[in-house]
This record gives C-alpha cells, sequence and structure tokens, in this order.
C-alpha cells in the first residue's frame, strides 16, 4: 500500500538526508510530581551522565512540570512535559498537550481521540502488558495487574506504541526473586538481547494493517529512598538511562527554544522516525534504515503497511552488525565492517 505522498516525501528525508539530526531521548519517566523519586534536575542530571539529549517526562495525569517552567533546555538537556494518561484499563502517553486530559468516563478510544483533539501525539503505554507472574502467576497478576492498552486494534486506538517499556517488562517477565535479582545485578546483559519477542510479531501484525510508530520507554520510577539528599535506588535514573533510548531523526537541531524544540519532536514521534537504542551495548548515532519504493519513493522500515517487500537498505553506527527480520523470521545479515 503506498503511503500518501507528504508522508513518502517526509521519510525520503529522513532516509537520505544527511543533514537530519540524532536527538537521543529517555522517554517515560517520572518525577516527584508524581510517583517518580527524582526531581526534575536530578533527572536531567541523569540524562546527561547517559549522554542523552532530552527527557521526555510523564508524570501521571500532571503536567506540573510544563506548568513550574521546566519545558526547555537545562544544562544541556532539553526537557519535554508529556503526561501519562493513567484510567484503569490501560495507561496512554500524551506528548504536545498543553493540558492534563481527563479520563473519567472515557473509553481508551476516546482517550486517545481526546489527545489529537488537543493538538497532541499519543502512544500505548506498556501496551502488551501480561502483568506479574513471579512464583505463582495466577496470584501474581492479582498483584501486578495487567495493563495493557485496550484500542491497539481499533484504527483510531493510538497514533503509535511503546515497543519496549523496559521496566515494566522486566518485572513482568520475572518468575522467581532469583530472576529478579539476577536481572538487577546485570541488567546489561538481560537487555542485550531486545524487547520481548512477543512484542515485536504483536507489532509486526499491526503494522501489516496500519502504520504504526514505535518508541523504547523506561516507565522510570527510580524506587527507593532519599538519603542525604540523594535517592539511593537498585534502578537509578542514572543506570537506566544508559540501558534504553530512543534515538529520534529530526529535520533540524533542538535550540533551547521551547515551542520549536517541541513541534521538531514532535513531529519525529508522529512519522516514527527513531530507533530503540541500547547505548549500554553500543552506539546508535548516524545509524539508517530505509525501504526503497517502486514508485521511487522511500521510508523508514516498518513505518507503513506494504503489499510487497521492498528493496531495504542499512548505514549502521560505526560499522556494526546488522540483522533484518520481519515476522520472526530473517531477511539478511550484514557482517560488521572495520
Amino acid at each position: 500500500m503506498r503511503a500518501p505522498a507528504a508522508r513518502v516525501s517526509h521519510h525520503a528525508r529522513v532516509a537520505h538526508d544527511s543533514a537530519l539530526v540524532d536527538v537521543a531521548c529517555v522517554i517515560h519517566v517520572h518525577s516527584t510530581y508524581s510517583d517518580g523519586t527524582a526531581t526534575v534536575p536530578e533527572l536531567v542530571e541523569a540524562a546527561s551522565a547517559a549522554g542523552a539529549d532530552a527527557v521526555l517526562l510523564t508524570d501521571h495525569d500532571s503536567l506540573a512540570g510544563r506548568h513550574d517552567g521546566w519545558e526547555g533546555r537545562h544544562d544541556g538537556v532539553s526537557v519535554f512535559v508529556g503526561t501519562e494518561v493513567s484510567p484503569k484499563q490501560g495507561h496512554y502517553l500524551a506528548f504536545g498537550v498543553t493540558g492534563e486530559i481527563p479520563h473519567a468516563g472515557r473509553s481508551a478510544l476516546e482517550i486517545a481521540a481526546a489527545v489529537r483533539a488537543a493538538g497532541g501525539v499519543g502512544f500505548a503505554a506498556h501496551p502488551f502488558s501480561r502483568g506479574g507472574r513471579m512464583l505463582v502467576p495466577g496470584l501474581a497478576r492479582r498483584i501486578v495487574l495487567p495493563h495493557g492498552w485496550p484500542a491497539l486494534d481499533d484504527p483510531g486506538g493510538c497514533d503509535g506504541i511503546e515497543l519496549w517499556s523496559l521496566t515494566t517488562d522486566a518485572a513482568e517477565a520475572w518468575r522467581t526473586p532469583r530472576e529478579a535479582l539476577g536481572w538487577i545485578r546485570d541488567p546489561e546483559a538481560a537487555i542485550a538481547g531486545g524487547p520481548p519477542a512477543h512484542h515485536l510479531r504483536r507489532w509486526d501484525a499491526l503494522s501489516a494493517r496500519r502504520r504504526i510508530p514505535a518508541i523504547g520507554g523506561l516507565d522510570g520510577h527510580a524506587p527507593g529512598i532519599r538519603v542525604r539528599g540523594r535517592v539511593r535506588s537498585p534502578l537509578s535514573h542514572r543506570r537506566t538511562f544508559d540501558l534504553l533510548q530512543t534515538q529520534l531523526l529530526c529535520e533540524r537541531s533542538l535550540t533551547g527554544d521551547p515551542e520549536a524544540d517541541s513541534r521538531t519532536v514532535l513531529g519525529a514521534l508522529a512519522s516514527g522516525a527513531a530507533w530503540l537504542a541500547c547505548p549500554c551495548v553500543a552506539p546508535a548515532r548516524g545509524a539508517r534504515l530505509w525501504a526503497e519504493l517502486a514508485d521511487g519513493g522511500s521510508i523508514p522500515m516498518a513505518s507503513a503497511p506494504m503489499r510487497r517487500a521492498p528493496a531495504s537498505r542499512t548505514s549502521s553506527a560505526g560499522g556494526a552488525a546488522t540483522r533484518a527480520r520481519s515476522d520472526g523470521c530473517a531477511l539478511r545479515r550484514s557482517p560488521a565492517v572495520g
């Protein structure tokens, strides 16, 4: 299925324009404005230490960070204040809205529509959540409830998905306390294989019917206690920010102007111009992957449904080895260069 002309033009720029700017983002992060342990300045400090360019703050049902003037650049890190709309049936990350999104009495479909009506872009948070599995799965799911997004299969049910919700997905996968401790001791090894395989399969199935941009989120709360002015947590933001970032391909550099930068980031999010990157494994800046269509247009892979496989092209960061898969099947493998 051919993408609309305007989108093909934008995606062609994404694929080939060397002037595009990589913006490394930590997404789906909570602060003391809701149930997180860190202040916004502490989040900025952790992001800077992890080499991130931007923090996308998503406190539950709150834009207090925006109202208090935190949106903008601080110590070289840009802060964008979104919100996690948090009804009981599932959560929704809303970016680019200027007011909180009421959810009482609204269905998931209505919440997604409300975010769009407010000029925002929405991503289903931890959309494939199955609940806890620790020791006795049936009991665990009563304690750690499944909270996926119920409108995934509806064409208007979301603008995109959080393909990998790092801490939520990890916690739901733990079957024993030993597995949990092993993950906490060495999360770098645990995440090296990428997002859960069943998430990729579901995303493939959804993308076969309509375009579904994807991001990687942390669902970062840094659970712990504050001692002598510093939060002590086994899942500190400094640590998790180095595990997973979303690398946006933006049409211009961030300038420090909150409104202009917000438009830049929202454009990349909405277009699906993004990588999920694990900085602790390898850098992602400069990587590109696109598909060449028969009509001469270009689009990033998986950004739009297509009736037949196009020619694929990759340009990797630092000459890394690449592997391409579709519907769980290997398409191509390229060895490392250099």
